[in-house]
């Protein structure tokens, strides 16, 4: 019977960012040698700060360490590497990383519990090259290493009673940190979003903080747009506010009611009132557009 170990220990998950749209570029295979080199970048690091690759899904990584900090230099050490590597055609790879340092369950190599689940949580918000972890794991820096983390907000985990502060590590030494502007209080946090495409109505759920737009069938919101990327845009609850983030190749189109169209590439935007948005395709030519309504 295998062991069941029980220890605190650094989870880390490293993804490559844009991966869809690596694809769309450059075609399957040398995307998929790209991608593959990435992650054996990434793979060296880690074995440099004493940690272990745990497993590689697609195009991204999960590595443990046995303490915070070796976590963070690898984060640091990742972002460098990655940001050195040459350009393809005007494209540059880049990765977002989470990681946070708590208690977990070891058994056949492999790991569960609260710090995977709070590290993998806090890499999906992370965006291309940033660096995000959480304020119980800042508390087991070393100082120098503290120094470079700036609080972001407060976010809801499954699992979790409370919210979790989450806080970006700064690796490049160019980058001043920001001064934190004083606080301010909360949007209401009953706020809704109704959310309509080919006449079927959602709630945008209370226990989610991100819906994926895509034509990808893990994607939240199915949408079959010729245009659309696998995973094209999503939609962030953030302090009861909504915001549209694109991350595609053709760019996200939204028609606020009474208005014309804005292009996001990239980009994010604010839902207000009630709108329209496409998939890579300006609002009057989409053949599956998604109406929004906030309440």
């Amino acid at each position: 019977m295998t062991t069941l170990v029980y220890k605190e220990r650094a989870i880390l998950f490293a993804d490559v960012a844009d991966s869809t749209s690596i694809y769309e570029l450059f075609g399957d295979k040398a995307a998929a040698s790209a991608i593959d080199g990435c992650l054996d970048l990434l793979s060296r690091e880690v074995t440099k700060w004493q940690g272990k690759v745990v497993k590689k899904i697609g195009d991204e990584v999960m590595a443990v360490f046995p303490t915070a900090g070796e976590a963070c230099e690898a984060a640091r050490g990742m972002q460098l590497a990655v940001d050195a590597l040459p350009s393809k055609d005007g494209f540059r790879l880049a990765i977002k990383i989470g990681f946070h340092f708590g208690p977990a369950l070891e058994r056949a190599q492999d790991f569960w519990g609260d710090a995977v689940n709070t590290a993998a949580r806090i890499a999906r918000l992370a965006r291309r090259g940033q660096i995000l972890t959480t304020a119980t794991t800042v508390d087991w820096l070393l100082p120098s290493q503290g120094s470079a983390a700036q609080r972001l907000d407060a976010i809801n985990v499954k699992g979790k009673q409370g919210a979790v502060d989450v806080f970006e590590i700064v690796w490049r030494d160019d980058v001043e940190k920001t001064q934190a502007a004083p606080a301010v209080p909360r949007h209401k946090a009953d706020a809704k979003l109704i959310l309509t495409l080919a006449g079927s109505k959602t709630t945008f759920p209370s226990d989610k903080t991100s819906l994926w737009l895509g034509r990808e069938s893990s994607c939240e919101l199915v949408i079959a747009e010729k245009t659309a990327s696998r995973r094209h845009a999503r939609i962030d609850r953030r302090d009861g506010q909504f915001f549209l983030v694109d991350d595609s190749m053709n760019g996200t189109y939204i028609c606020s009611t009474g208005g014309g169209d804005v292009l996001l590439r990239r980009e994010q935007l604010l839902l207000r009132a009630s709108g329209t948005i496409s998939l890579g395709i300006p609002t009057s030519g989409a053949e599956f557009a998604l109406h929004f309504s906030c309440e």
